[in-house]
């Protein structure tokens, strides 16, 4: 990887992990609006009224927009940082999960055609295939902050 100057090769391995914590906090704010829209649905009257108000479905689709793109470039770019410092990438359960989430995240959005046409299973499926991508999250910031410290002590 000659094209990209040595003296910035380490740097770019302190890109992906606060991209990813900034990542984690926008997913549970997603995960946030769309309990919000599970409520409003369940609403009724005046509740019902200021909920639609707040257009949690609306927020909901364009912060989880966000948050697949993001994740997808992250994981990308991630690797690929790895890669240029290492020739090579580490097989392990960090980079496994954090594939499994990519794959994941990109089914949870494909079902956004079935929700919207008033589908349950799809939305059922969208919450549970989100929470494990949340779990699967949580444990990835740890892990990668441990891989971080490794880092960081080589230095």
């Amino acid at each position: 990887m000659d094209f990209i100057p040595a003296n910035i090769k380490p740097y770019l391995n302190f890109v992906h992990p606060p991209l990813m914590w900034i990542l984690l906090a926008t997913s549970l704010y997603a995960m946030y609006l769309g309990f919000q829209i599970r409520k409003t649905r369940s609403a009724t009257g005046e509740d019902k009224k200021k909920l639609i108000q707040g257009k949690y479905n609306v927020r909901h689709y364009q912060i989880g927009s966000i948050v697949l793109a993001v994740m997808v470039l992250g994981s990308i770019g991630g690797m690929a940082a790895t890669y240029i410092n290492n020739g090579k990438l580490f097989f392990g359960p960090h980079l496994i999960a954090g594939l499994g989430m990519t794959g994941l995240i990109a089914v949870s959005a494909s079902l956004s055609p079935f929700m919207q046409k008033g589908m349950d299973w799809a939305r059922y499926s969208h919450i549970g295939i989100n929470l494990v991508i949340v779990g699967l999250f949580g444990w990835q910031a740890f892990s990668g902050v441990e891989i971080l410290t490794r880092i960081i002590s080589k230095m």
